[in-house]
């Protein structure tokens, strides 16, 4: 059965892309945590094996002391070395039935998804959560998927059960219409990893969520950031 925490710490991922950061990538992820961000999801593309390692392993450091989960884009093998909190899987990852063998039951399994046929196979599956989008225009999906809007979210939801987390374009000023259609949390990459402050974006972000959830239910045991 999986721990409530690591799905409670989906409320605010941030995926990283170290091109976009305008200072070191380790202190971009502390700042980031330090204003809020939940769960730090590495993605990131053209390193080496030994070198994505390395960097999972400061990363694994660093989420724990903040409490927060590490989950591990696509390679299996690197969030089993590490005690990552899970895998982020897409559509030519490993076959989800085989990463489950892997990982087991107490490890989070995230699919990628876009459109409602994909969602509801990956819920089928056995996913912990998807990610969902874009719901927004976001240059990392320029000319490749149409934004699905926020609208499709409170669509998705009529028949998905597992917690959907939005992504694709979501700012500050965006946040609510997606919590308000239903997103039990939010994903970013450039709203946070492009920052001038990253901790300020985030904490930006985070009150943001905060403040919805306090609306909605009164008695949570969400905690804002001091």
């Amino acid at each position: 059965m999986m721990n409530k925490q690591p799905i409670n710490n989906l409320s605010l991922v941030l995926i990283t892309d170290r091109n976009l950061c305008k200072q070191s990538f380790l202190n971009t992820i502390k700042l980031a945590l330090n204003g809020g961000v939940k769960t730090i999801q590495l993605r990131e593309k053209g390193l080496s094996t030994h070198e994505l390692y390395s960097l999972a392993s400061e990363l694994r450091k660093i989420t724990r002391d903040f409490h927060a989960n590490l989950i591990i884009n696509d390679r299996v093998d690197i969030a089993m070395s590490v005690e990552a909190d899970g895998v982020h899987l897409g559509w030519q990852s490993l076959p989800f039935h085989v990463t489950r063998k892997l990982l087991g039951f107490e490890r989070l399994i995230g699919i990628s998804t876009h459109n409602r046929q994909e969602a509801l196979q990956a819920q089928d599956y056995g996913a912990d959560y998807i990610t969902f989008g874009p719901v927004f225009d976001t240059p990392s999906k320029a000319g490749l998927l149409k934004p699905r809007g926020p609208g499709e979210i409170q669509h998705l939801k009529t028949s998905v059960e597992i917690p959907v987390i939005a992504l694709g374009g979501i700012r500050e000023n965006n946040v609510k219409d997606v919590l308000v259609n239903g997103a039990d949390g939010i994903a970013v990459i450039s709203s946070i990893m492009h920052a001038i402050n990253p901790e300020d974006a985030a904490r930006c972000l985070y009150k943001k969520i905060f403040l919805f959830k306090s609306e909605i239910s009164p008695i949570t045991n969400f905690q804002a950031t001091k």
